[in-house]
């Protein structure tokens, strides 16, 4: 150096001590500020021998020395990091950020406020650029930095460039095919990053917003469908940067939904569901079903009940881009599809008004369903219809028994009632069908342990009542709903046709319990007298008999004892007579009725230790095989090869007999007072008895009731009953202690024999006897209107004041006045 220069470099040296300015001639590192020379160390002469070590030591040490400096260190490096980036020597500019890192982990996090910005700055300008290295290189660093946690918030901060930059990186389509994954991993762990720097901060950017969240979950979901195989148990965790895109993106999706409040959730799956249907992703379902399952498991559990609902919203949304409507129908079954796989989640953290809220907006999508269904007649739409059956089925199976119960009777309520006769709209009949396929598919996850817990009185009413009436399909499901709740012991499987060959069959037999016999005197009536009516119906096919023979059959199983055996036969001896005298059977529907009850009679011995009944029994089914074997199982469709002679109702010999059957009991020691009073039921009639109980119907005789009013010879008027006629046996009774102790204690056994006689007369005229009888008998002998009016001139004839001596002078009144008029013209209503 000539002496001159030293001159130049000694005088530029002490300016730059003094006021910090860089060297005029540029040729000397002495004149920079200490901070720049320090900077400036760290670089080798050759980008290929990294960082200086030692000297990036010294630039670390007076960084946290000097925490002031970051500020300026930082843009320093930012600013060679640009140069370098200009002039594409990368190498630097990886040093360069090698420094930024070291130096942002070193600081503490009091001050890393000062260094934060420069470090972003740098971040956004290597994403900036379009070599890969560098984008993957400034990707690495943002994670670093978000994984560092920071004392102060910052207000000022925005991640809005990140967040697109890294979604557009998940959307690589660079031609190599390494590169582009390296890429679309970049950008996954960027968006990761940006999730765990501002989810867990409310005071820095909300990144729920929708501006974000419609560039991140498509992102993420991008990658995820590239996958060639969907495995939700096996992912349940995200990895590091050695893992496949789908892979990564996938724990990424965990980690948003995990972290997502009750208020974000809808965040979250607005895109979601906006993804699918823009880009068709609903069909095949198989991606819909993965994805939803992930947001299932991931998401906290008191919020499943949102997706569950956000999707049951989304079920009529428009499907995709398509205008066609069998495409729509198809992607509202896949949507549903998706809901049943993943509904059954959400039933265990669903409670209160939530569960019946899920079943209203499942029953409500049916109904919308069949009333499309019965417009266009899509075959498509049955898919939807058994997607939301098996939603409704999977959601009920994860709920307790007690909820189920009320499922069920919230279904049956919303059954369409349909009066006998009339088979109601198409529409109605579709909805009844649907309602009770669904009713069935609740009912088969409800596990019966005892009758009265399964059949509240109201939910066994609505049952009989929505059974009772609608196309011959239907009340064959109900009878399935009821073969579901009455097997206990799943003999049902067993019972589905008609047989006399039970010990073949291993049947599981149980005593029935106190409770069970108490549930069946109070609702046996009704539920008899409904399978009774079910068998009369002229719409009934093979089906029907079949379903409720197996009902009945499960009725004998579960309840048969002693106390019910006498009902049991009384109503397998109604339809053995129904089927004689029915006359709107046809002859298949009699020989049905004929076989099944010789096979429930078959099967009351073999519950039972009853051998001399099964002996008479078999004796018939012998009989039958021998002169009449279609009036035995298996039933058929059609009889028509069936000759007039062999026609039920001329083989009388071959039908079970009522007082064989009670002599039978009675050796057995059962009492069969109720098996030989008159059956509650019209003979050939499917009109319906008046109504007592089945178990109290021996026991009621001594009870008022239709059999007691009058013989059919006796004149049904209402003489007994007039004013001022006298009743039979009323006043003309004395009245003493005896009369009232017998009163109090009830009638005698001869007067019971007597009443249970006049009952079972007056029962046998009303079924029996001709139309013109009955409306003679029954008709009275005189006008009402005559009638009335004779009353009451009988009583304005007389005064009501005797003539004379009623009265004094001054007006005081007799005590006789003071007498109630009706006590005089109505004695017999009076004891004296």
């Amino acid at each position: 150096m000539s002496p001159m220069r030293k001159i130049i470099h000694r005088a530029c040296f002490v300016v730059s001590r003094t006021v910090y300015m860089t060297c005029c001639c540029g040729c000397c590192s002495a004149l920079r500020p200490h901070y720049k020379r320090l900077v400036d160390n760290i670089f080798p002469a050759n980008p290929q021998d990294e960082l200086v070590k030692s000297n990036m030591e010294k630039l670390t040490y007076y960084s946290l020395t000097s925490p002031e400096k970051l500020d300026r260190i930082g843009e320093y490096l930012f600013q060679k990091a640009s140069r370098d980036i200009y002039r594409r020597r990368h190498g630097f500019v990886i040093i360069a950020m090698e420094a930024m890192d070291q130096l942002l982990v070193a600081c503490h996090s009091q001050t890393l406020n000062l260094f934060v910005e420069s470090f972003l700055k740098m971040v956004q300008k290597l994403l900036e650029s379009t070599d890969p290295q560098l984008q993957i290189l400034a990707t690495q660093s943002f994670v670093r930095f978000a994984n560092i946690e920071e004392d102060t918030p910052s207000y000022h901060r925005r991640y809005d460039f990140f967040v697109s930059k890294f979604s557009a990186m998940c959307h690589s389509n660079h031609a190599d095919t390494v590169t582009r994954d390296k890429i679309r991993l970049a950008g996954i762990q960027g968006l990761q990053g940006v999730i765990r720097k501002t989810v867990s901060d409310d005071l820095v950017e909300n990144i729920w917003e929708a501006q974000h969240m419609d560039k991140i979950v498509p992102s993420l979901l991008y990658n995820m469908q590239t996958a060639e195989k969907y495995e939700t148990v096996s992912c349940m965790e995200g990895g590091g940067g050695a893992e496949p895109p789908a892979r990564l993106a996938e724990a990424c999706l965990r980690e948003l939904v995990g972290r997502a409040s009750f208020g974000h959730i809808r965040s979250v799956l607005r895109p979601v569901l906006t993804h699918f249907d823009r880009h068709e992703l609903w069909i095949p379902n198989d991606f819909a079903v993965h994805t939803f399952m992930i947001i299932m498991f991931s998401i906290q559990a008191q919020y499943s009940y949102s997706v569950v609902e956000a999707l049951m919203q989304h079920l009529d949304a428009a499907g995709g881009h398509s205008a066609d409507p069998r495409a729509r129908t198809r992607v509202r079954a896949a949507r549903a599809t998706v809901l049943s796989n993943i509904v059954a989640i959400a039933a265990g953290d669903s409670v209160g008004p939530s569960v019946l809220e899920i079943i209203n907006n499942l029953l409500t999508n049916l109904r919308s369903s069949v009333a499309r269904d019965s417009e266009q007649k899509e075959t498509d739409e049955k898919l939807y219809q058994e997607a939301l059956i098996n939603a409704l089925k999977e959601f009920a199976d994860h709920l307790p028994d007690f909820q189920k119960i009320d499922i069920m009777m919230f279904i049956v309520n919303k059954v369409p009632s349909i009066q006998r006769g009339n088979k109601g709209t198409k529409a109605d009949a579709m909805l009844q069908s649907i309602l009770l396929k669904s009713l069935l598919k609740v009912g088969t996850t409800y596990r019966t342990v005892e009758l009265s817990k399964a059949f509240p009185a109201a939910f066994l009413e609505a049952l009989l009542r929505a059974g009772g009436a609608g196309e011959a399909h239907a009340r064959a499901l109900l009878q399935r709903i009821l073969h579901t709740l009455l097997d206990r012991r799943d003999n049902a499987p067993r019972l589905l046709r008609a047989s006399v060959e039970y010990a073949e069959l291993g049947l599981t037999v149980e005593k029935c319990s106190r409770q069970d016999l108490i549930f069946i005197s109070k609702h046996g009536y009704a539920l008899f007298s409904s399978l009774y009516e079910g068998l009369q119906l002229e719409s009934n096919t093979m089906e029907n008999v079949e379903a409720i023979y197996t009902t009945l059959a499960l009725i004998c199983i579960e309840l048969g004892s002693e106390e019910t055996v006498c009902d049991i036969l009384q109503l397998i001896l109604a339809i053995q007579q129904s089927g004689l005298t029915n006359p709107v059977l046809s002859v298949a529907q009699q020989c049905q009725l004929q076989a099944i009850s010789i096979s429930l009679a078959a099967l009351i011995p073999h519950v039972m230790m009853l051998p001399r009944l099964g002996e008479y029994i078999h004796k018939i089914i012998a009989a039958r095989r021998e002169e009449a074997p279609h009036l035995l199982p298996p039933l058929r469709e059609d009889y028509d090869d069936l000759h007039p002679s062999k026609m039920p109702s001329k083989l009388p010999y071959l039908m079970m007999d009522l007082m064989a059957l009670c002599e039978l009991l009675k050796a057995a020691g059962i009492e069969v007072g109720r098996l030989s009073a008159s059956s509650p039921y019209a003979a050939g009639s499917a009109a319906a008895p008046h109504r007592h109980s089945w178990v109290e119907a021996g026991a009621a005789a001594g009870r008022d009731s239709l059999a007691e009013l009058a013989a059919p010879t006796t004149e049904l008027d209402s003489a007994n009953s007039s004013p001022g006629l006298q009743r039979a046996g009323g006043a003309g009774e004395a009245v003493s202690l005896e009369a009232l102790r017998r009163a109090a204690g009830g009638p005698s056994p001869a007067e019971r024999r007597d009443a249970e006689r006049r009952r079972a007369t007056l029962n046998n005229a009303f079924r029996t006897a001709p139309f013109d009888q009955l409306l003679h008998i029954t008709q009275p002998k005189y006008e009402i209107k005559d009638k009335l009016e004779e009353i009451f001139n009988s009583i304005t004839e007389e005064p009501l004041l005797p003539a004379s001596g009623s009265c004094s002078p001054a007006g005081q009144k007799s005590y006789q006045q003071n007498v109630p008029p009706y006590t005089k013209y109505f004695p017999e209503l009076f004891l004296y």
